[in-house]
């Protein structure tokens, strides 16, 4: 069959390596200068990796995406990096059976009875049951209004904001399962995998056009493309199946003649936006080696600090440390309409550290 795909992240240019090896012509279509979706990565000439725009690593259950990397040949480095909060201008690390027992912050009781609780999430395999359940509602009855409210209800806050109520027990044990001590990481960065997959999808006879806006997906008994291409020449492309990889609201606003009932459906979905600051520093941030440091206050601009050479070596980067300052923000926040003006900061410690009274008070 002759197959369309939107997107170029890796659900799509996975989808576009599994059709072209059962014998399907594959075509696939992004918007972006490169391929990677949300881990689309930038390389600076000083460094010898890439590094992404937001940041990214793999749980090493990420078995599909692991294998994947395994059959294409591509190394995967895996390391246990710190996970730690900050609770009361004090940075504690948090990320183990052993450091939840010695956790200064709580009881021993309390203790106990939280990782009792989230030992017993974790393990639980029937998640359906949980879907019913409001998570910030169940979660201080089961480990305690102390620990809920010291660690967790800062974090649900931070993340969600005004939809906190909304979220199900179910998801926050898709969260629990989900994470393993150790992280992997594909050698080189994302979009040095990404660019790797890319290379074998062309060299099984697929097709990969960056730069390439589809502008309107339709149908009149097979699905057609319209699409403007990097000299901004408009195109139309019929395909016999066409794999849509977009967000909802980008796929609402692609397919035309979508049915009223299903368009309504997907319409109702709200969607939270993440934002990042990217420093490039001389020195250390986290001095204490942590890699994720949880901001469990919900009066501060960020939700989570990442030291991503805390994580991967710095060699790699031309030995600087660098760090992400993340955040997530509903779609109508002003931080999104603000002008298009990018300042970059090179090698600067001192603006870095200038944020750290901002940041940690």
């Amino acid at each position: 069959m002759r197959i369309g795909v939107i997107g170029a992240g890796f659900t799509g240019l996975s989808a576009a390596y599994s059709l072209l090896k059962t014998g399907h012509k594959v075509w696939v279509f992004e918007k972006d200068e490169g391929p990677g979706g949300l881990a689309l990565g930038y390389q600076e000439k000083e460094w010898k990796w890439s590094l992404e725009k937001h940041f990214h690593h793999w749980f090493t259950n990420d078995k599909y995406i692991l294998s994947l990397a395994k059959e294409i040949n591509h190394n995967v480095l895996i390391n246990r990096p710190k996970t730690s909060v900050y609770i009361g201008e004090k940075i504690y690390q948090l990320d183990s059976p052993l450091s939840v027992l010695k956790f200064p912050m709580l009881s021993i009781l309390d203790r106990l009875r939280m990782g009792l609780i989230v030992a017993g999430i974790r393990y639980n395999p029937f998640w359906k049951p949980l879907e019913k359940y409001n998570a910030t509602i169940i979660l201080p009855k089961l480990m305690g209004q102390k620990s809920y409210k010291m660690i967790w209800e800062p974090l649900f806050k931070n993340k969600f904001g005004e939809h906190v109520e909304d979220v199900s027990l179910a998801w926050f044990w898709a969260r629990i399962v989900k994470r393993t001590p150790s992280l992997a990481y594909p050698e080189g960065g994302f979009l040095n995998f990404a660019n790797h997959l890319t290379k074998i999808i062309k060299q099984k006879g697929g097709n990969v056009h960056f730069n390439t806006e589809v502008l309107e997906l339709s149908s009149d008994g097979k699905p057609k493309l319209k699409f403007k291409d990097g000299n901004l020449k408009s195109k139309i492309e019929t395909f016999d199946v066409v794999i849509v990889t977009l967000p909802s609201f980008l796929f609402l606003k692609t397919a035309t003649n979508l049915p009223g009932d299903y368009r309504k459906k997907f319409a109702r979905l709200k969607g939270l936006g993440a934002t990042n600051l990217v420093l490039r520093l001389n020195k250390p941030f986290l001095h204490d080696k942590t890699y994720w440091l949880n901001i469990c206050e919900t009066n501060r601009p960020i939700m989570a600090v990442v030291e991503h050479t805390n994580f991967m070596d710095k060699k790699y980067y031309d030995n600087e440390h660098l760090v992400y300052l993340g955040n997530y923000l509903p779609a109508d926040s002003k931080r999104f309409s603000k002008p298009g003006e990018e300042k970059k900061v090179k090698n600067n410690s001192a603006y870095g550290y200038s944020l750290t009274k901002y940041i940690f008070g």
